[in-house]
């Protein structure tokens, strides 16, 4: 059986491509266009989405471990309750480690925080190739550590702080949970949408690339600027990229998410599988038909609903 994508989801791209140019594909190892291309293409979807002036921002900064401030930004509804302790999550933007920040998802973030009622810290890690590994991991550990010190302030139950993040963020956020564990840090749930795991998913699988969005020439681009020359060798840490970890055992409770479609589907899934041989509690979502990133494109698909409901869900379980 042939792969192909959801109808509904088919139907949003054919409209979209009817009202833009198709662009040709950004050069292998070009990071300056695919940074330049992933934005504007951000932004654009960015737009389309309600600006939610009920759930507040505040600026604050951490200090990462080579002595860097890294901005964050709280996001937390109106309803937020600051003198009941609960739960909050650290949440890592996608973008290929090269590409986007918390300004592009800033009504990204403040749909989670309204809609889940748990508030966001969302941090601006630095991104590669200006500062490859393992700059945005520490950073984000900079920012969990931020978050815990200022639990009571906040409104917020240390023993209850999420991390979460998609694509590259998520790829960023199973490397946090490494590095919590080694650092004897607890992380009460790792949140995973379409994580971005493996520096060795560079080399095409021909099913999946009339799909691929996000292709094997991108993810070679990001991976490389993270890396460098020593991507797909065998000295990459297993904090950049997480599929290398020998041992998952001891990790935080895990939620997974991936489509069909996306060049990700793979390595998501056996670490999913990992996870659960390591007695780690696993829920992992593979939804049919979708490319990486199926989520940004439209809100009207019931395969969109669906995941949107069951990471919400997810956010209420911890």
């Amino acid at each position: 059986m042939t792969l192909s994508l959801d109808p509904e989801l088919l139907r949003e791209l054919a409209a979209m491509a009817g009202s833009r140019t198709a662009a040709p594909p950004v050069a292998r190892g070009d990071w300056r266009a695919l940074r330049e291309r992933s934005d504007e293409g951000l932004a654009r979807l960015t737009a389309t989405l309600p600006e939610l002036p009920s759930v507040k921002r505040t600026p604050y900064t951490a200090i990462s471990r080579d002595g860097t401030r890294i901005d964050l930004r709280w996001y937390a509804s109106d309803s937020h309750d600051l003198t009941t302790p609960g739960p909050a999550v650290v949440f890592l933007h996608g973008g290929g480690m090269i590409c986007g920040s918390v300004d592009l998802y800033d009504r990204h973030l403040a749909g989670y925080a309204a809609e889940s009622g748990v508030p966001m810290l969302a941090v601006d890690y630095r991104r590669a190739p200006e500062y490859p590994h393992p700059c945005p991991v520490e950073d984000s550990f900079a920012a969990l550590i931020w978050l815990r010190s200022h639990a009571t302030e906040l409104g917020v139950d240390p023993n209850r702080v999420a991390v979460m993040g998609d694509s590259a963020g998520g790829g960023i956020t199973a490397g946090l949970t490494l590095v919590a564990r080694e650092r004897d840090v607890p992380v009460a749930k790792q949140l995973l949408i379409y994580p971005m795991l493996d520096d060795r998913t560079t080399v095409p699988d021909p099913a999946l690339l009339p799909f691929a969005g996000w292709s094997y020439d991108d993810n070679y681009t990001g991976w490389h600027a993270l890396l460098g020359d020593s991507i797909g060798g065998p000295d990459v840490p297993e904090t950049a990229a997480p599929a290398r970890a020998a041992d998952l055992s001891g990790l935080p409770p895990a939620y997974l998410e991936v489509g069909g479609l996306d060049i990700f589907r793979d390595e998501t899934i056996d670490y999913a599988r990992r996870l659960a041989a390591s007695g780690v509690p696993v829920e992992l979502h593979v939804h049919p038909g979708c490319p990486h990133g199926y989520d940004q494109l439209s809100a009207a698909p019931d395969v969109v609903r669906r995941a949107r409901a069951d990471r919400m869900r997810a956010l209420g379980a911890f």
